[in-house]
């Protein structure tokens, strides 16, 4: 009988692991924390603000000479650049700040953003009572060790979202007092800024404070009350806060108070700004830029225009308008309370800021001593915007997929209910 031999079957061939190949980086099958992070930002918004950071650079290397002219005496002269080097190291750790920031989940943003509102809202009353480190007649920084911290100007979007948290509570449920407790908050972090003395910093948190009270829904008549009472704080300020008495009273050359240095700033931003013409004289050819008393800080917008012109000033502009309108566009499809507050709330504060430093180089309002954003030279001002915009791109930041449906819903006005054939995608 005949032996039959079965053969082992065989072995099934394991295809060799192909590398990963360069273009599925980023591609959209890679769930890298930086994959996602790039899908879900919004690429625009980054791209705007990469392009104000750049321009920044470029505008402190031109004010930087005359600021380093300015502070320098018989016995020790600054370097040309000094600032423009310092403001590239400032950008070098603003810019990890901001895209950390902007990587973080919504939920721990806010958790940290609330965090951040306790510390600063503490620093900034420790200000007077350390001695803080005075500048200009003003006491708005404190020390620590070689680092010159403002608490002020990393507070301004950390009361953002502690606003906008609690304005979202009170959407879930009336009874809450959140109304009168924010009111309670912007009063205590007015009364130390006025005391440094900061009048510019005061009329910003009031402004994103009304201005998130008005989008919560808040009713109109009390709107129109508090209105009425900041008019009249206004009011007592000029008469009895003599720091913004000198400055209205310089702006509208009023009496001896329009004699003084207030005056002589704005005066002096208005010509160099408008020195240049509409093309500028070139850069490094500025020559009233020298008699700015802050070319790299407050009066930067006047040293882009002689320099560079008012059509580049123009261009700056609408670079801001676009960031504002950018966001606000995106919020209409916004359906959490939050997120809605807090990135109506953060790109208010960042336009309103830019807004003000404008309008006083131009002649429009008394000086503020505010910064314009990611332009102007400043540590402080640099890290705490980038802290700002990183929590801003990080609450309005979209998932593509959620939204994408392989249905495509329309209205159909004959039948009254919904048909498909239409381009109208269903919100999230």
């Amino acid at each position: 009988m005949a032996s039959v031999v079965f053969d082992p079957p065989p072995t099934p061939s394991r295809r060799p692991v192909q590398p990963k190949r360069r273009g599925d980086r980023f591609g959209r099958g890679d769930r890298s924390a930086m994959a996602v992070w790039f899908w879900e930002i919004d690429r625009v918004l980054l791209a705007l603000v990469t392009v104000l950071i750049g321009i920044g650079l470029i505008a402190v290397a031109a004010a930087a000479p005359a600021a380093a002219h300015r502070y320098s005496d018989a016995t020790h002269a600054m370097p040309t650049l000094y600032y423009f080097w310092r403001q590239l190291m400032w950008t070098a750790l603003a810019v990890p700040v901001l895209i950390a920031t902007s990587m973080l989940p919504k939920d721990l943003a806010r958790r940290l953003a609330l965090l951040g509102a306790a510390v600063f809202t503490m620093l900034l009353i420790l200000v007077p009572i350390l001695g803080g480190a005075e500048k200009n007649g003003a006491q708005r920084w404190i020390f620590f060790g070689p680092v010159q911290v403002q608490p002020s100007e990393f507070l301004k979007p950390m009361f953002v979202v502690a606003v906008a948290w609690m304005l979202s509570l009170r959407k879930k449920d009336q009874q809450l007092p959140m109304v009168p407790m924010t009111f309670l908050y912007l009063g205590l972090i007015g009364a130390f800024l006025m005391k440094q003395p900061d009048l510019g910093q005061t009329v910003i948190f009031a402004s994103v404070w009304l201005c998130l009270l008005t989008l919560s829904g808040f009713p109109v008549k009390y709107l129109g009350m508090i209105g009425a009472g900041g008019v009249a704080a206004l009011g007592c300020a000029y008469m009895f806060y003599s720091v913004a008495r000198v400055r209205i009273d310089g702006f509208l050359k009023i009496g001896e108070a329009g004699k003084q240095v207030d005056s002589y700033q704005v005066e002096s931003a208005y010509n160099t700004l408008t020195n240049g013409g509409l093309v500028g004289m070139g850069p490094g050819a500025g020559i009233m830029k020298f008699r700015l008393p802050e070319p790299h800080t407050d009066y930067i917008y006047s040293v882009i225009g002689e320099e560079f012109g008012l059509i580049a000033c123009l261009a700056i502009a609408l670079i801001y308008l676009a960031i504002v309108m950018r966001v606000f566009l995106k919020l209409l499809h916004e359906e959490d309370e939050f997120l809605f507050f807090a990135s109506a709330g953060l790109v208010t504060q960042f336009g309103l800021q830019a807004l003000i430093n404008m309008m006083v180089n131009v002649h429009l309002a008394p000086s503020k001593g505010m910064t314009l954003p990611f332009i102007s030279y400043g540590g402080s001002s640099m890290i705490a915007l980038s802290l700002g915009f990183g929590l801003l791109l990080a609450f309005t930041r979209k998932n593509p997929y959620l939204t994408r449906s392989p249905y495509i819903v329309t209205w159909n006005a004959g039948m009254g209910n919904s048909g498909v054939g239409g381009a109208e995608r269903p919100g999230r």
